[in-house]
């Protein structure tokens, strides 16, 4: 498993410090290439897949690879690390999220196999973590995530259970009182209203 939340908090960048820089992907990713991949990310020279830090909108997870078309209709295959959540932590972080995401490539790529977590992936994270102990690759992260405050209140106008909520949602209805009320049926009777949450 990936350090953990507590382990990494005494190395976080104290508030108000300056940042420092993030380090360029283009040569971690061909040392993990070399090291455990056997240069197959590589064709010709180049890399199977575009890498990038995010803009700042990737909050909720530490990376991701994704693999498709374009609106335009050009290939679409990358890894895309996140600023906000890798940026204060130490460089083991990065590198555990970048080779994460370079066995998903992997995967895709070269073996031509569709698989998010399964038997493939967990194979080769196995034979990465032991032939290096410098960091760890996992199937699920534990950094630290920012808490992001409510912009809304669902309120049941039956029971007034109120719930927070990111976005607006159409449609929901209160659970207890479907169950209670309704034989556990949906009912507009109790549908969720919603109330904004910023105060």
């Amino acid at each position: 498993m990936g350090p953990t939340s507590a382990a990494l908090a005494g190395r976080f960048r104290p508030v108000g410090a300056p940042a420092v820089p993030l380090e360029p992907l283009p040569p971690l990713f061909h040392r993990l290439n070399r090291e455990h991949f056997e240069g197959a990310l590589l064709r010709e020279g180049r890399p199977l897949v575009d890498l990038r830090w995010s803009d700042g909108r990737l909050t909720r997870t530490a990376g991701l690879y994704r693999s498709g078309c374009r609106a335009d209709g050009s290939d679409l295959c990358e890894i895309v690390l996140s600023r906000p959540l890798l940026e204060p932590l130490p460089r083991q972080a990065t590198l555990s999220t970048l080779c994460h995401e370079m066995i998903h490539a992997w995967i895709d790529r070269v073996l031509g196999v569709r698989e998010v977590h399964g038997p493939h992936f967990r194979s080769r994270m196995a034979a990465i973590n032991a032939a290096q102990a410098e960091f760890a690759v996992s199937v699920r992260h534990t950094y630290p995530v920012p808490v992001e405050a409510a912009r809304w209140i669902a309120r049941c106008p039956r029971c007034g259970h109120t719930c927070a909520y990111r976005r607006r949602r159409s449609g929901l209805a209160c659970r207890t009182c479907c169950e209670r009320f309704h034989d556990g049926r949906w009912d507009a009777s109790c549908l969720l209203v919603f109330e904004s949450g910023v105060a």
